[in-house]
């Protein structure tokens, strides 16, 4: 099959995008081309790369980059379209109902409850703008197929597939399993900001002594000279990698290779964009044996207690935050338990290969029906 993936916001190599569906479909013996902003076409295992341009703001970027992903899109006369982004949603649907193309909508996020969470917005804006959102998501997307991100995605697409934000095997071939080193390191991946716990997170060095604090993704500079001035004197302590830029999956790898992590962090302020999410650092942490400590919301308090891998804590509490850190670290045997559970929960049950032969087999019953078998 020819299947062209579309993104006008992502970063081409995202993990989710590239290195899990673009990459895995790409093995399976499918053509598998990718329209993302970037400077230039690339080949790239397996992978075409067709540079969209880029956009100097959101407005530019829905009108100039989406609308260069529509004309580029038709142009490869694919069997299947599986776009990632809400905005271009419209053009998605001229596309399903002008020209009869397969299309699949990615669900990643949960966008009504996010654009609810937007504390720039009066509450009574946000609340109408997501309402609106939701409505025109929920009737043009009748003409896509879904895939969701999230198990609780249902609740808004009953009809889609999930196929999940597990890790694949590279993660586990290239990181070996975590030992409890003679340092109290902590580390996080992901986008480093307030909703994600970024505040709490650069505290740490403030009340944990002789701690490092590793914060691993994409941080605006104003917020990460923010992050040092809240962690002061204990500045040093405090690594931020990401200052202003995209951070690949290939370089977060290399951070979990490191070893000697006394514990992985996701200690989220409480937020409802969050309660029922599983976050995809989870399972990398666990995949890499790193003991979790996170926020004590009900869907991840569900899956600690279902693996053994990790320890929820209330993200206010400072001093409980301070025992639990210092018990993984106090506790070796106990945290490398914990590591241990979370690795083969992966390797048994949550990893990326599982998901790939769901997304196959999605794209293969839709070429199907339009062949008429």
């Amino acid at each position: 099959m020819k299947i062209v993936h579309i993104t006008t916001v992502h970063d081409p190599y995202d993990n989710r995008i590239f290195h899990k569906e673009c990459l895995s479909i790409a093995r399976m013996g499918h053509l598998v081309t990718l329209l993302a902003p970037h400077q230039e076409d690339q080949h790239v295992e397996d992978v075409f790369i067709k540079a969209l341009p880029g956009a100097g703001n959101r407005l530019e970027r829905m009108l100039k980059t989406n609308y260069a992903a529509y004309k580029k899109a038709l142009d490869e006369d694919a069997d299947i379209y599986h776009f990632h982004d809400p905005e271009f949603i419209p053009l998605a649907w001229l596309m399903a109902v002008k020209y009869k193309k397969k299309m699949i909508y990615d669900v990643h996020e949960d966008y009504y409850s996010s654009i609810k969470s937007k504390p720039y917005l009066p509450p009574v804006i946000r609340s109408l703008i997501a309402v609106i959102f939701s409505l025109f998501e929920k009737v043009l997307s009748r003409r896509f197929a879904k895939v969701l991100a999230e198990k609780y995605y249902r609740g808004r697409f009953p009809e889609g597939v999930t196929v999940l934000n597990y890790p694949g095997s590279n993660l586990l071939l290239n990181v070996p399993v975590n030992r409890a080193g003679s340092e109290k390191k902590f580390l996080y991946t992901g986008n480093i900001t307030k909703d994600r716990g970024a505040l709490a997170h650069a505290n740490i060095v403030n009340y944990v002594d002789s701690c490092l604090v590793y914060l691993v993704g994409r941080c605006e500079p104003g917020f990460a000279d923010r992050l040092l001035a809240l962690a002061g004197e204990n500045r040093d302590r405090l690594v931020i990698v990401g200052r202003g830029r995209y951070v690949p999956f290939e370089e977060i790898i290399k951070y979990y290779a490191l070893g000697g992590w006394t514990a992985g962090l996701a200690l989220f302020p409480p937020n409802d964009h969050y309660d029922n999410k599983e976050l995809t650092k989870f399972f990398e942490y666990m995949g890499a044996g790193i003991p979790v400590v996170c926020s004590d919301f009900p869907a991840w308090r569900s899956l600690f207690e279902e693996t053994g891998a990790g320890l929820c804590v209330d993200p206010l509490d400072e001093k409980r935050i301070k025992e639990t850190l210092e018990y993984l670290f106090d506790n070796r045997d106990v945290a490398e338990q914990m590591g241990s559970k979370g690795r083969a929960s992966v390797q048994n049950q949550f990893k990326w290969e599982n998901e790939a032969l769901k997304l196959d087999k999605l794209y293969r019953e839709l070429v199907k029906e339009t062949e008429g078998i």
